[in-house]
């Protein structure tokens, strides 16, 4: 691959690439990480690499194999160090500096509670949704990426947003 490519790549799909980063990591220093990881990988694969089809797609795959290894990685140490941050730990809130209406309050109010249930939720859940919503992929395009059935995609996208919906009426318990 020609810097040239990687370059109209970055451009094109960067910030879509960076935002479904920030929300499969759930914290900025591990989507930058993630970000530049995929580019990287992308980089280094070269001439081996031909992409026509699905340029986003690709991206969002090479994207999610990167953080499978890395949460893969990181459960083992896990495991053997015995300790865990939350993800309330590792997130920050970024303040606004407009004043907000009550119409906005409500609205940020509700997209926190419900991006905190979506964290929650097991990444075999989590991944499809964000995917689908976050990216507006296509089942096919998903079931690609994560390498699944279509129907199981589909299915893991109406089991996530059962769960989602049950947790969002008892209150987030």
């Amino acid at each position: 691959m020609k810097q040239e490519e990687l370059e109209n790549y970055m451009n094109t799909y960067g910030r879509e690439l960076y935002s479904f980063c920030c929300f499969v990591t759930g914290n900025r220093q591990e989507a930058d990480d993630l970000y530049q990881d995929t580019f990287l990988k992308v980089y280094e694969l070269g001439d081996r690499l031909i992409i026509r089809k699905n340029p986003k797609g690709f991206l969002l795959s090479v994207a999610m194999n990167l953080y499978r290894n890395h949460r893969r990685k990181l459960s083992t140490r896990l495991r053997i160090v015995g300790t865990r941050v939350s993800a309330e730990e590792t997130l920050g809130n970024i303040p606004s500096g407009e004043p907000l209406t009550e119409e906005r309050a409500i609205a940020e109010e509700t997209g926190r509670i419900l991006r905190r249930e979506v964290e929650r939720l097991p990444d075999k859940y989590r991944l499809p949704i964000l995917l689908f919503y976050m990216e507006e992929l296509s089942l096919a395009d998903i079931a690609g990426i994560l390498e699944l059935p279509e129907g199981t995609v589909k299915s893991r996208i109406h089991r996530a947003k059962k769960i989602l919906r049950q947790r969002l009426e008892d209150g987030g318990k």
